[in-house]
């Protein structure tokens, strides 16, 4: 009896050991698989993104952004605004990731070579930890992945923790090279990073991102703080923010401007879409929203 009950226990182990090393070959075999694919970044943000994964990428942005050194030597696809899908292509990617602000702008170009796109909504320090958390499965990384997102979050507690009295008023404008600017809302990264410290969007709105500037509409704001995100070509779009800003005379009446509290977000910390500085974004933009605290 007793050596009867020995062998069916001796059996349960086997079949414990079996399966369990059978899911551990099987998690083995699909990170080897993840860490084989060819992944096409299309904008510096995504980049990043997955440079904290310690993920390689087989395509890359032309851009300005000084990009991680681990992929200074990969293939370039064109720029984040305008990307070759030719050249993306013929990299026979695996897996293509742009942001999902710019679908409409390029999608259609991207269905013509049948090259099948994944979009990334980064338009939030919450759609940020998502991406992080989904790509981080999705590749094995999720270690890589809950590092990040813990990182992000003792960044938001800190700067919480500074708010304090009434909320500044403040105006989010993007710079445009050619187009001058337009305003940011609630609903743009920048204005995430607005509400997070305490400030409060001029320009609120339920589902644009983007809203077109309007003289009369501004001159009711009165901001107590205006951020200007220079954007693409800063070379270009500071220059811009600066003329209109000494010719037009809407701006002098602005306490923002009478007070000295402009002030203007520059690259790497600061981009139209959610990035992997946002830990030092959130604390500027903290101190520039409370600078007395």
């Amino acid at each position: 009896m007793k050596s009867h009950k020995g062998l069916i226990i001796g059996l349960i182990v086997f079949l414990l050991v079996l399966v369990g090393g059978g899911f551990t070959a099987k998690h083995f075999i699909d990170k080897k698989v993840a860490d084989n694919q060819k992944i096409v970044a299309t904008s510096a943000a995504i980049v990043e993104i997955f440079d904290k994964l310690n993920l390689n990428l087989a395509g890359v942005p032309k851009t300005q952004a000084k990009l991680p050194a681990r992929y200074q030597n990969v293939p370039k696809i064109g720029s984040p605004m305008n990307p070759s899908v030719e050249k993306i292509a013929s990299l026979n990617p695996t897996h293509v990731y742009a942001v999902s602000t710019l679908k409409d702008q390029y999608g259609a170009a991207f269905k013509k070579q049948s090259v099948d796109v994944t979009y990334l909504k980064l338009d939030s320090v919450n759609d940020l930890k998502s991406t992080l958390s989904n790509l981080g499965k999705e590749y094995y990384r999720t270690s890589e992945a809950n590092t990040q997102i813990n990182k992000i979050n003792i960044a938001v507690k800190k700067v919480k923790a500074r708010i304090h009295g009434r909320k500044p008023k403040v105006l989010v404008l993007m710079g445009l090279p050619g187009a001058n600017y337009m305003i940011l809302t609630n609903k743009s990264y920048v204005g995430n990073l607005v509400q997070i410290a305490g400030g409060e969007n001029v320009y609120h709105s339920n589902n644009q991102i983007y809203l077109s500037p309007s003289n009369e509409s501004l001159a009711t704001k009165n901001p107590d703080v205006i951020l200007r995100l220079e954007h693409a070509l800063p070379k270009v779009t500071l220059p811009q923010f600066k003329r209109e800003f000494k010719t037009n005379s809407l701006w002098k009446k602005m306490p923002a401007v009478k007070n000295q509290r402009v002030y203007d977000l520059q690259q790497p910390d600061f981009n139209a879409s959610a990035n992997m500085n946002v830990s030092i974004a959130l604390n500027k933009v903290s101190h520039w929203l409370y600078p007395e605290k």
